[in-house]
């Protein structure tokens, strides 16, 4: 599932690349127009900012930018910085893999087979979805729960 720090990192940063040309943008100005409490705001986009998807300029005049093209930056990316692996269980993670303490044949686990099978579909969309294709995908109908 994805968590809140991921889903509010990817609304700032849709936020962001909605307006290339506009300068730095004021982390007020972002929270506010997407609902996002400022002080968790302040620390997703530090973590975007050491792993250098944004800038930031301090000051009068100072806020963030992307640092690259809108089509450079995928999905994937900002969710991997900001909630860690894809992957639903550790033993299913390419990069963060963890040995199931409960599991006695790792070639064997039907669950591990499926659990990558998840984590391969959902890098597949993620890692091929940018923020440009996000940009422009066409407004949804209304949605009933």
């Amino acid at each position: 599932m994805l968590s809140n720090k991921a889903k509010y990192g990817l609304k700032a940063m849709l936020y962001l690349a909605a307006r290339p040309d506009s300068g730095p943008i004021g982390i007020l100005e972002i929270a506010q127009d997407q609902n996002i409490p400022k002080k968790f705001l302040d620390a997703i986009l530090l973590e975007l900012r050491r792993a250098g998807i944004v800038h930031s300029r301090k000051g009068r005049g100072g806020g963030y930018v992307l640092s690259r093209a809108p089509a450079e930056i995928s999905v994937g990316r900002i969710i991997r910085i900001l909630d860690g692996p894809l992957a639903p269980i550790g033993c299913a993670s390419k990069t963060a893999y963890r040995p199931c303490d409960d599991c006695d044949d790792l070639k064997a686990c039907q669950v591990r087979r499926t659990m990558q099978r998840v984590r391969d579909a959902m890098a597949g969309i993620l890692d091929n979805t940018n923020l440009a294709d996000m940009l422009a995908m066409p407004e949804a109908e209304s949605i009933t729960a």
